[in-house]
């Protein structure tokens, strides 16, 4: 049904990173997780005289720096890692968030968020460990997401 209710797995994320090397714009395709984005507010009120009620003055917007997550696969990440390090805190990033259906048909229009790579954490290690190896991305956001 579309334009129905919708599940926290029914979007589709995908990220574009500035090569170091190239300055080009390279597609990294689809992530599994995204979180933080939020936009937030300074909260500024003026407090009036005589005891009367504060005034809520509004304030500055915020965007929170948005951190990705992937199934780590050495045919398609590995050969991007050295990229993905020397990248941290130059390379420009563009996140596309996709809403998509319980069918997954993509779905309106995508909140594109625009930053800079903060940082780059590659899988970790543990010889008793047996779960998935993760590769972690965390993007400092400029300004404000977009909705395209």
């Amino acid at each position: 049904m579309p334009g129905g209710p919708t599940r926290e797995d029914t979007f589709r994320v995908n990220v574009k990173i500035e090569h170091p090397f190239t300055h080009i714009m390279e597609d990294f395709g689809v992530w599994d997780k995204l979180d933080g984005g939020a936009i937030d507010s300074e909260d500024t009120k003026y407090y009036p005289g005589g005891m009367e009620d504060p005034t809520s003055l509004g304030g500055r917007k915020t965007t929170d720096n948005v951190t990705l997550g992937r199934l780590y696969r050495l045919e398609r990440d590995h050969a991007h890692l050295n990229a993905l390090v020397v990248g941290v805190g130059k390379s420009r990033v563009t996140v596309i968030k996709h809403s998509m259906d319980i069918d997954g048909n993509v779905f309106g229009s995508p909140l594109v968020y625009a930053g800079r790579l903060k940082r780059c954490t590659p899988p970790t290690h543990d010889s008793q460990a047996s779960g998935p190896a993760l590769i972690e991305i965390e993007v400092t956001i400029d300004g404000f997401p977009t909705i395209t």
